[in-house]
C-alpha cells in the first residue's frame, strides 16, 4: 500500500469513501472493508452515517490508532460555535475522542475565510483533529489559503479522476506540501464509454476502473477514496494497486477528454 506520509500523518492513498452508504449497509461495507485490510475510511457530517462508521470501527477488532479516519464539516457549520458542536458530534457518533484529519466540506458563499481557518485551527490545538485541510477549494481559493492565510492545511479533497483534468491544481498542491485526495476517482460510472481505456485494461487483463484507480495513485501526492459497498468491488480496488501502467498508458490516459465533472451542486465555487 502507498502510504501518504506528509506532515506527520501515515495515510494509506486507497481508501474507502462512504457518501451515499447509510444504517446497516454502511456499517456492513465498513466492516468488509476493515477485514480486507483497509486502513482508510472517508466520511463527513453530511452523509449521514457517521454512527454507522464508528459502529463497524467498534466491531471490526482493528484497533483505533491502525485506522486512519477522515471527516468534514458542513459549508452550513463555518462559524466557530457550529464548528465547534460539529466536530463533537462527529466524534460521538464514530466513537473516538480525535480524527486523523478534519475538512472543510465545501467553501461557504461570502465566509470569512481567515476566523473560518482560525476555528479549524482552534481544533486541531484542542487535540480533536491530528491534520486539518479543505476539500472542494479550488485553485484561486486555495491559494488565498496557503499563501494569504497561511493555515496549516495538508490536502484538499476534490473531484479527480481520467476525465477531469486537476493537473494546475495538483502541481500547486505538489509545490506547497500538500496532498490531493480524490472523491469520485470511478467517474461515477462514466468510464464505461472510454475504449481507449478498455484496451488498456484488456492488455494487462484488469478492469477499467482498475486501470483508472492506479493511474491516480501513480501520482506523487494522491490519494483516492472509492466508494464501494461489496467485498468483490472493495477487493477489487485493492487490486488495482498490483497494475503497471506504462508510459504508452499514461500518453492514452493523457489524451482522454479531460472535462467532466460528476459534482457540482448550485453551492459550488466558480471551478478554475
Amino acid at each position: 500500500m502507498k502510504i501518504i506520509t506528509e506532515h506527520g500523518l501515515r495515510m494509506p492513498a486507497l481508501g474507502l469513501g462512504t457518501f451515499r452508504m447509510q444504517g446497516a449497509v454502511c456499517q456492513a461495507a465498513v466492516e468488509s472493508a476493515l477485514a480486507l485490510g483497509y486502513r482508510h475510511i472517508d466520511t463527513a457530517q453530511m452523509y449521514g452515517n457517521e454512527e454507522a462508521v464508528g459502529a463497524a470501527l467498534a466491531a471490526s477488532g482493528v484497533a483505533r490508532s491502525a485506522v486512519h479516519l477522515t471527516s468534514k464539516v458542513w459549508w452550513e457549520n463555518l462559524k466557530p460555535a457550529a464548528m465547534r458542536r460539529a466536530i463533537d458530534a462527529s466524534l460521538v457518533a464514530l466513537g473516538t475522542d480525535h480524527l486523523d484529519l478534519y475538512l472543510i466540506h465545501w467553501p461557504a458563499a461570502g465566509m470569512d475565510l481567515p476566523a473560518v481557518l482560525e476555528s479549524l485551527v482552534g481544533l486541531q490545538q484542542a487535540g480533536l483533529a491530528r491534520a486539518i485541510g479543505v476539500s472542494n477549494f479550488p485553485l484561486a481559493l486555495l491559494r488565498q489559503t496557503v499563501e494569504e492565510v497561511r493555515a496549516p492545511i495538508v490536502c484538499n479533497q476534490v473531484e479527480y479522476h481520467v476525465l477531469l483534468d486537476q493537473a494546475p491544481l495538483h502541481r500547486y498542491m505538489q509545490a506547497h506540501g500538500l496532498f490531493l485526495t480524490a472523491y469520485c476517482p470511478l467517474a461515477q460510472g462514466r468510464l464505461a464509454a472510454q475504449p481507449e481505456l478498455d484496451a488498456i485494461a484488456a492488455k494487462h487483463g484488469v478492469s477499467a476502473a482498475q486501470v483508472a484507480l492506479k493511474w491516480l495513485l501513480d501520482q506523487p501526492g494522491v490519494a483516492a477514496i472509492p466508494k464501494a459497498q461489496r467485498p468483490e468491488s472493495q477487493r477489487a480496488n485493492l487490486a488495482a494497486l498490483d497494475v503497471q501502467l506504462d508510459d504508452a498508458d499514461r500518453r492514452a490516459i493523457a489524451a482522454l477528454p479531460k472535462t467532466t465533472r460528476c459534482v457540482s451542486p448550485p453551492f459550488a465555487p466558480q471551478w478554475d
